[in-house]
C-alpha cells in the first residue's frame, strides 16, 4: 500500500470515527475490512486506527481483536486484559458503559486472566496515546493563540510556549519509539513513552487551558480522562519503566532497539 493509498485509508477511517463510536463504529469497521487490514496489513492498519481513535476521541473495543489475532485466535469476541495495579479488566463489544474507569467506556473489572502476548496491544495502545496527545496539545494550542490576556495573546509568555513545546517533545519522541517498537522489549517502552507523553500532554495542556479544560463544555476532559484510562491497560508507564530497568539489571544491558 502506497502513501496515497494510505492517506486515503486513514481519510476514511476518519469519516467513520467522527460519525460512531463504541459499537456502531466497532460494526462500520468490520464493513470497512478491520478484520481484513488486521490480518494483512497489521504494521499500516493498527497505527493508522489507534491514532485516529485517540486524535477523534472516538472508542471502539479494537484492543481485543488486536490481542486476539497476536495469539492466533478469531477476531470479534473478547479476553481479560492487564490493568495497572494488578487488576485484570474486560473490554466489552457493547455500549453499556460501567463508569468505574471511564463514562464512555464499556470496561469491567474482573477478578483474574491468562496470560496474553502484550507486544502488539502495547504498541496498538501507543498509537493511541500519541494521538490522544496530539489532540490536547491542538486544543491548548487554539485556545493560547486566541485568548488574550493584559492586552498580549496567551501564546506569547514563555511559561506557556515551554510547557506546549515540552508537551511536543513528550509525543514526537514517544511516535519514534513506537515506529522503532519491533521487539517485545521496543513494544514495553514504546507504550511506556506513549503514556508518559500522553499524561505531560494532560498535565501540561490542562494547566495552559485552565478552568475551562476541566468543563463539560470543553473537550480536553473527555481526552484527559481517555490518556489516563489508556495508560493503565496492559501496564502503566511507571511499571513498565520499572520492568524495563529491572529486565536490564538482569541482563547486564540494554539492547540496541535499532541501528542509527
Amino acid at each position: 500500500m502506497d502513501l496515497k493509498e494510505q492517506e486515503l485509508l486513514a481519510e476514511t477511517i476518519r469519516k467513520a470515527m467522527t460519525a460512531a463510536s463504541g459499537q456502531e463504529l466497532d460494526k462500520a469497521l468490520v464493513e470497512l475490512g478491520w478484520p481484513d487490514m488486521l490480518a494483512e496489513i497489521p504494521d499500516i492498519a493498527i497505527p493508522i486506527v489507534f491514532r485516529l481513535l485517540g486524535e477523534t476521541g472516538a472508542h471502539a473495543p479494537l484492543l481485543n481483536d488486536v490481542l486476539l489475532h497476536a495469539a492466533g485466535q478469531p477476531v470479534g469476541g473478547t479476553l481479560p486484559m492487564p490493568y495497572a495495579g494488578g487488576k485484570w479488566v474486560v473490554w466489552d463489544r457493547s455500549d453499556e458503559a460501567t463508569g468505574v474507569m471511564d463514562a464512555e467506556l464499556p470496561l469491567r473489572i474482573v477478578p483474574d486472566g491468562d496470560p496474553v502476548q502484550l507486544a502488539a496491544g502495547r504498541r496498538a495502545l501507543g498509537w493511541w496515546l500519541v494521538g490522544t496527545g496530539r489532540t490536547m496539545l491542538t486544543l491548548a494550542r487554539s485556545h493560547v493563540v486566541d485568548r488574550v490576556q493584559f492586552g498580549r495573546p496567551l501564546a506569547s509568555f514563555q511559561a506557556v510556549r515551554h510547557r506546549l513545546a515540552e508537551t511536543l517533545v513528550a509525543l514526537e519522541g514517544a511516535e519514534a519509539t513506537l515506529h522503532a517498537a519491533d521487539t517485545e522489549f521496543g513494544a514495553l517502552l514504546a507504550k511506556a513513552a506513549a503514556g508518559q507523553a500522553a499524561l505531560t500532554a494532560a498535565r501540561h495542556c490542562g494547566q495552559v487551558l485552565g478552568g475551562i479544560g476541566f468543563t463539560s463544555e470543553h473537550d480536553l476532559h473527555r481526552h484527559l480522562k481517555r490518556a489516563y484510562v489508556l495508560d493503565g491497560l496492559l501496564g502503566s508507564s511507571k511499571e513498565l519503566t520499572r520492568e524495563a530497568g529491572a529486565h536490564i539489571r538482569r541482563e547486564g544491558k540494554a539492547p540496541r532497539l535499532m541501528h542509527l
